[in-house]
């Protein structure tokens, strides 16, 4: 039953951290004039910063891990949650007749299960 919990709150976490990206993302880009790629790459490390405080505070807040060991192993699980399911997107666009943006969502689903997985067991682990 906590696994579930657990999945709940770290839903909610992702749902704020896109939230903040896409402000980020519409500050930088309409308030600010700033360039796209800026503006996308410091919406999602403000949406990335969310997620571990976030993680670490509610969504795992049993866990023992410290903060130092606790970000490392965040940003590995992060980096390699992400080659994974850019290296499914690439397999996917390669083989599947259908748009290749219904192979981001494909991609997107894997990567927040997996990153999940990693954190719970991994980043988080008690």
């Amino acid at each position: 039953m906590e696994i579930i919990k657990q999945a709940v709150k770290y839903g909610v976490v992702g749902l704020s951290n896109t939230l903040i990206t896409m402000i980020v993302i519409w500050v930088m880009m309409k308030g600010l004039d700033c360039r796209e790629g800026l503006s996308n790459l410091t919406g999602y490390v403000a949406g990335l910063l969310n997620s571990f405080v976030w993680n670490k505070q509610w969504t795992f807040k049993g866990s023992t891990t410290g903060w130092t060991k606790g970000a490392v192993r965040f940003a590995i699980a992060f980096g390699v949650c992400y080659a994974l399911q850019y290296g499914l997107v690439l397999f996917l666009n390669a083989r599947l007749a259908i748009d290749h943006y219904y192979n981001h969502l494909i991609g997107m689903v894997f990567y927040t299960v997996l990153n999940f997985l990693a954190n719970k067991f991994y980043t988080f682990k008690v």
